[in-house]
């Protein structure tokens, strides 16, 4: 056998170490693409699901019933929130499945619907859509506007950590009373804790009326 330096065992690493280097300038760019790809198509994909969504409420307070925001939604708007001294606007929708919840806060189906007496839940997960909950003081208005167009305004007068055994604060009233709920503690790093954070609201009365 002929000796060549290029095949000598101390230069074999160096050649190696060299292809790692160039893939490594290859891959670790092309990951980076992919990662800003995907946040801008995660970020586009919430824009236009919210542009859908106001869409889908603006048929409904037309009159429209159950106005699905995409042809395969199993969901659709219900009423909007909103709180008044942060600047929060959310739309509701029918029932609080993990689907529903992704897009917006979501009405938890069995309790009274808003306009009607009784009980009004509405959950929301709590890095994103009910995060804001956290920032309410007792005293704050709240307010409903419901789907024939007309508007609910409450007070919060009760927030309260609980565990989601305490059933009995979702459970239906002969009083009419708003309770938004999502799970605590808000920085937890996992999710699926057994605590809640509940607000509970109720309509302001002018003589004798809700308004």
């Amino acid at each position: 056998l002929q000796y060549s330096p290029e095949n000598s065992p101390a230069v074999m690493p160096v050649r190696f170490k060299k292809l790692i280097v160039v893939g490594l300038l290859v891959v670790l760019p092309l990951c980076g693409v992919w990662q800003i790809g995907l946040g801008s198509y995660i970020h586009a994909k919430a824009i236009l699901a919210q542009f859908l969504l106001e869409t889908a409420w603006s048929e409904t307070l037309k009159g429209h019933k159950e106005v699905k925001p995409w042809p395969w939604a199993d969901t659709w708007p219900v009423c909007r929130l909103t709180v008044p001294r942060l600047g929060i606007s959310r739309i509701v929708l029918a029932g609080a499945s993990g689907s529903s919840l992704a897009f917006g806060p979501g009405h938890l189906f069995g309790s009274a619907t808003s306009g009607e007496t009784g009980n009004t839940v509405i959950a929301g997960h709590r890095d994103t859509h009910f995060k804001f909950l956290q920032e309410l003081k007792t005293g704050d208005a709240i307010q409903l506007q419901t789907s024939n167009g007309g508007n609910i305004r409450y007070r919060i007068s009760e927030i309260r950590v609980i565990h989601e055994t305490e059933t009995h604060y979702l459970a239906r009233t002969d009083a009419n009373i708003l309770t938004l709920i999502t799970c605590y503690p808000f920085n937890a790093i996992s999710a699926g804790g057994p605590m809640r954070y509940i607000v509970i609201a109720t309509p302001e009365i002018t003589n004798g009326k809700m308004i």
